[in-house]
């Protein structure tokens, strides 16, 4: 009994060593050739677009695109750069889109007076666009219409 026990462990430690010494090769991942630890001097700086018209949604309840830079907001318990434009009292002074009814809506579906805990964090679900190069090939079409 005691053999066949310290068979199987040769085994599964055999296994386990096969396992990991076979798949040691070069990491290939959709960023390039780039160190994953970041270790490289090497920076990928990514263009950001400038203030443009609102970029126009792929799918139904896709949320809205960044269409500006927003570099340096300050996003916090206590204060959201976002607001300062987006918010329903300063939307029509700054022509920037009011917050969507939506974010006043608690967990369970309660009307809220104030942006909604869980919608706070604008950049959790918005986010803005850079001129860069899709990573991978994309043919992807977006809904025409809805019947």
């Amino acid at each position: 009994m005691k053999n066949s026990i310290l068979a199987e462990l040769i085994l599964i430690s055999s296994l386990m060593l096969i396992a990991t010494t076979s798949g040691a090769g070069e990491v290939i991942s959709l960023r390039g050739a780039s160190d994953i630890d970041g270790t490289s001097n090497e920076t990928i700086v990514k263009k950001n677009i400038n203030d443009r018209a609102p970029i126009s949604r792929n799918y139904m309840q896709q949320p809205p695109l960044i269409p500006h830079k927003v570099k340096g907001y300050k996003i916090n318990l206590k204060f959201n750069k976002c607001l300062t434009c987006h918010s329903w009292s300063n939307y029509q002074k700054s022509g920037a889109t009011k917050v969507s009814q939506t974010h006043f809506s608690g967990r369970d579906g309660e009307a809220m007076s104030n942006i909604s805990p869980r919608r706070y964090f604008c950049n959790q679900c918005h986010v803005p666009q850079v001129n860069a190069k899709p990573l991978v090939e994309n043919s992807f079409q977006s809904v025409k219409t809805i019947h």
